[in-house]
């Protein structure tokens, strides 16, 4: 069984030619692959692969991965969610492992009755475990234009990022708390657009209005520029070297002071739901990771 902590057998099963690099401002085609409905998937504009559309029907939803993994850095890409009566649909991007024991970073965008406020809710997977759901209202209409969503992530923690506002983070607890954390396993990109209507909207109580398909989502501006790509699993030592030897967007690897204010303002002003205050579903006693990540 592989997991997140298992970097030793990682290093092992590996071959022996090691190649890392530092990726470069990214247009579609040159780093992602659909990986499932391609006929929903649309290419506007003169040049194909700056922007990419996934389509959501009656008969399939839609999405892409990259093609290589990633081992830290700052992972960014801009969308535009479905507008109007987008209840019951879900449009995703996240990190995600393809290993057994799962490590994930997920955004993702619940649809909504026509004048009713998108909900994005957050989660953290670690070696298959997650149930660290948070949910936030957006400060903006994300359906007018498009917003910045991301990851800043290296050994110390994970920011999540939209429009470069952190709205969460979660620290590297494992000599203090024990718990486990994604600091060597590498992680695809991934995105799409699919049927949620089970759980997306009002716990399913609203379903997707099909009269109004096919529904879109807008991706452009693919920035992997200050990331660690991993051409090969060995390629895990030398990410650790070339992330101490630049910032990736946070030289301390750290919050910054003003991230902290940002981050409390998102919690103050904007969230719905964090696991870590949900008492009853807890019995009273929060996971001990919480204390750190809540600034």
């Amino acid at each position: 069984m592989l997991g997140c902590k298992m970097r030793l057998i990682l290093l092992l099963i590996c071959s022996s030619t090691f190649l890392i690099s530092v990726a470069e401002a990214s247009v579609f085609t040159d780093n992602f692959q659909i990986y499932f409905g391609d006929w929903n998937v649309k290419y506007p504009g003169r040049v194909k692969g700056n922007t990419v559309i996934l389509g959501l029907t009656n008969s399939s939803g839609s999405g892409f991965r990259s093609k290589i993994p990633f081992l830290f850095g700052r992972l960014t890409m801009k969308i535009k969610l479905p507008a109007n009566d987008s209840a019951g649909t879900v449009t995703s991007y996240y990190m995600a492992s393809t290993f057994k024991k799962w490590c994930e970073l997920d955004f993702e965008f619940l649809g909504n009755r026509s004048g009713q406020p998108y909900i994005l809710q957050t989660n953290v997977f670690v070696e298959g475990k997650g149930e660290r759901e948070q949910r936030i209202f957006l400060w903006f209409d994300p359906t007018t234009r498009y917003h910045e969503y991301g990851i800043v992530w290296n050994q110390n923690l994970v920011i999540f990022i939209v429009d470069n506002i952190p709205i969460r983070v979660f620290h590297n607890q494992k000599n203090t708390t024990g718990q486990l954390y994604l600091d060597y396993q590498p992680m695809y990109i991934w995105s799409s657009l699919f049927d949620g209507d089970s759980w997306a909207t009002r716990g399913g109580l609203e379903k997707i209005n099909w009269s109004k398909q096919p529904f879109q989502a807008y991706y452009t501006s693919f920035n992997i520029a200050n990331s660690c790509q991993v051409t090969n699993c060995t390629g895990v030592n030398n990410c650790y070297k070339q992330l101490y030897q630049s910032s990736y967007g946070n030289k301390s690897l750290q919050l910054t002071s003003t991230q902290i204010t940002q981050l409390r303002w998102v919690r103050r002003r904007w969230i719905i739901y964090d696991y870590c205050t949900d008492l009853q579903r807890w019995s009273g006693v929060v996971p001990v990771e919480c204390v750190k990540n809540r600034p």
